[in-house]
């Protein structure tokens, strides 16, 4: 293998934001950030869902929009918006 064309492949923590849950595995993900675990200070990558809070793995669904997405555009737009007849 050429030297130098390669990334860095190391240990990288990623932290699923939405239910705190860490995992240590290698990666070549490019991270700005660093954590502390287990003594040892590791680059932080974090994602906003994993199998820790994923509705697949957990079994629970998350509501996020209980509205349509053309009630909540009239109601906030009103119908200014909408075609008019002629």
């Amino acid at each position: 293998m050429k030297k130098g064309i390669h990334p860095d492949y190391r240990e990288v923590v990623f932290k699923d934001v939405a239910s705190d849950f860490e995992v240590i595995v290698r990666s070549t993900v490019p991270t700005n950030q660093t954590i502390e675990k287990d003594g040892k200070e590791y680059p932080l990558y974090k994602t906003d869902i994993s199998s820790a809070s994923h509705p697949f793995y957990t079994g629970k669904q998350r509501v996020l929009d209980s509205e349509g997405r053309v009630e909540k555009f009239r109601k906030k737009f009103g119908t200014s918006y909408t075609k008019k007849k002629k």
